[in-house]
């Protein structure tokens, strides 16, 4: 019999969060959600003479958009728990719509701004009472030769429900409909494969057991190829058409813009990556060989290499060691992970439906909050220290700053996460140091790190920068092609050691993240971001630790090149990604190293 997940609830109350501290009941939601549609009404009467009180307008206009973050989140994450609750997934759907209809109804307002004198919009932005209010005006005003005639704003806006639409369908398919099948585990058990089970079966040290759950993944979303197709395809020419709607030069243009990001970052982290495959592929040989393989599959990639060292521990006890190596960070953010552990910030285990993955979300008016599919072995150690990286930038951004300036890019979104995974790895390898055993398992944990979060991560983002230009060169995105593309990057970065046989290329229809274009190359950057800063902090102590907060408090005041040198790094300086490459490169020699005492 197949271990079948428990309904959300049947789960233990103590591991779930509680998102009453946002709505104490689904009543309070409505009452909010009638207070926001009036809201929205109302805002009609600034049309057609935002220039007569563009004051009253802006701050109207950002009290609307504060309820709607905080209706936007609560049903969000309620659907999350379970996506397979009719209720909370039709508040959802009425929170999109009315995001839409908001977004609509306020298509007017930056128009009628940009339709004022520049010298009016910038004596606006320096009047004390707009001070939380400067930067979105100096922000309209940059991205003003974007920025269309009231009219098709108000067009675009209202399509935004359908363009969001490939996002949505695939979520849905992916936690509800998609019909994994029942596969072995290490003990001989037929359980159902899950999304969340799959990082612990393709990590077996049995072949046979990483084979068949790889071959259940990978088969399963090729038997939709077509349908998972045209959710992407649809999505990709929905990019396509905002782009030119906006006027810009490419798909990726128009995403790089929204935090300011040079397009030559994208191409230099492409660069410096493809570079450094080389000691990719010493770290897949000396995998291939201590596994003891006459040829290395892609669904061995996963496999712990050390035999005799294992990191098994509950998730009190990844908590305790979150705790202990974020020490440097000093007591104040020790207690905001405590008051997260304490006070149902976090949803932690798995239950049927549950959305997978993990994330961090929330609201400005109410603490943040972490969902977990956690797993009790280091990677469910390593991805609670990341989520929770995510959520004290959410917090120490929310509470330095009001809500129009809060909301940090997603240039800079990965960079806290990830500092606090190679603060915790660091503070592992100096723990273990004197165990050659421990220092060859967390060197090629170090090493699992760069190869999926830095390299996996780069060569998705080569297949999303592919996959629009496509579209943009009018080439059909058939799952053929989009198949090819993804077989041909895989060969390139993995060729060199591993058979790449025919079912990886199936893996870019799994991937969540491909529908919300130009996000996944910010892991790589972000990864690089903190490295440097985890030197930092570990070599300079106090002065760097204050020169991180600064940049977590900096939010979106200004732009994220410039907030994370706050912390010490120029994302400019495409030496921060290569220096970034060199510790994996010097870590793949330690690596070898230890494996020969």
């Amino acid at each position: 019999m197949a271990q079948e997940l428990k309904n959300r609830n049947e789960m233990d109350p103590k591991y779930q969060w509680k998102l009453t501290d946002i709505y104490a009941d689904d009543q309070a939601f409505e009452k909010d959600f009638a207070k926001i549609q009036e809201g929205v009404k109302a805002f009609a009467r600034f049309q057609g003479c935002v220039a007569q009180d563009p004051k009253a307008a802006i701050c109207e206009n950002f009290r609307v958009m504060r309820m709607l973050d905080k209706l936007y989140g609560f049903a969000f994450m309620k659907q999350d728990e379970d996506r397979g609750n009719n209720v909370y997934q039709a508040l959802a759907a009425r929170s999109m719509s009315l995001i839409v209809e908001a977004q609509s109804a306020a298509a007017f307002l930056e128009p009628e701004l940009l339709a004022m004198p520049e010298e009016e919009l910038l004596k606006l932005a320096e009047d004390p009472d707009m001070a939380d209010y400067d930067v979105y005006i100096k922000e309209i005003l940059r991205r003003k030769p974007h920025t269309l005639d009231a009219a098709q704003e108000k067009l675009l806006a209202a399509a935004g429900e359908v363009l969001g639409a490939p996002s949505d369908i695939f979520n849905m398919f992916d936690a509800v409909d998609v019909p994994f099948p029942e596969v072995t585990d290490d003990e001989g058990n037929k359980i159902r494969l899950t999304h969340a089970n799959y990082g612990e079966l393709i990590g077996s040290r049995n072949q046979a057991v990483r084979k068949e759950a790889y071959e259940g993944m990978m088969g399963t979303f090729g038997k939709f190829a077509s349908t998972v197709t045209a959710m992407y395809a649809s999505s990709v020419k929905g990019d396509v058409f905002t782009s030119r709607a906006r006027n810009y030069a490419s798909s990726r243009a128009a995403s790089l813009d929204d935090s300011q990001i040079p397009e030559q970052v994208y191409d230099s982290l492409l660069s410096a990556v493809e570079d450094a495959l080389p000691a990719l592929t010493k770290a897949l040989n000396i995998r291939k060989e201590k596994l003891g393989l006459e040829k290395l599959n892609m669904y061995d990639l996963y496999a712990s290499i050390i035999e005799d060292f294992d990191m098994k521990m509950s998730y009190e006890e990844a908590y305790e060691l979150v705790l202990e190596g974020l020490k440097p960070l000093g007591e104040d953010y020790l207690n905001l992970l405590k008051k997260a552990r304490d006070e149902g910030w976090i949803d932690v285990y798995e239950n049927k439906n549950k959305t997978s993955g993990a994330y961090s979300s929330g609201c400005y008016d109410v603490h943040p909050y972490v969902l977990l599919n956690h797993t009790d072995d280091l990677m469910g150690c390593m991805t609670l220290a990341h989520e929770l990286g995510h959520a004290l930038h959410s917090w120490h951004s929310d509470n330095a700053l009001p809500f129009p300036k809060a909301g940090y890019s997603l240039f800079v979104a990965e960079v806290a996460s990830t500092c606090n995974e190679v603060l915790l790895m660091r503070h592992l390898m100096n723990k273990f140091k004197d165990n050659k055993v421990a220092t060859a398992f967390l060197c090629n944990q170090l090493v699992e790190e760069f190869r999926t979060t830095v390299f996996r991560q780069t060569m998705f983002a080569a297949f999303e920068k592919e996959s629009h230009l496509m579209a943009e060169r009018g080439e059909a995105l058939t799952n053929e092609a989009l198949t090819k593309v993804y077989m041909e990057l895989n060969k390139k970065y993995y060729g060199a050691a591993v058979d790449v046989d025919e079912l990886i290329g199936h893996e870019w229809m799994r991937i969540p993240h491909f529908y919300r274009a130009f996000y996944v190359y910010q892991y790589a950057t972000g990864f690089s971001a903190a490295v440097a800063i985890a030197d930092r902090i570990l070599t300079l102590g106090e002065s760097a630790v204050e020169d991180y907060k600064k940049f977590l408090s900096a939010g979106g005041s200004v732009p994220p090149i410039e907030a994370l040198k706050l912390a010490g790094v120029d994302m400019n300086d495409e030496s921060t990604v290569r220096s970034a490459l060199k510790v994996f490169s010097d870590t793949v020699d330690m690596l070898e190293e230890a494996l020969k005492a």
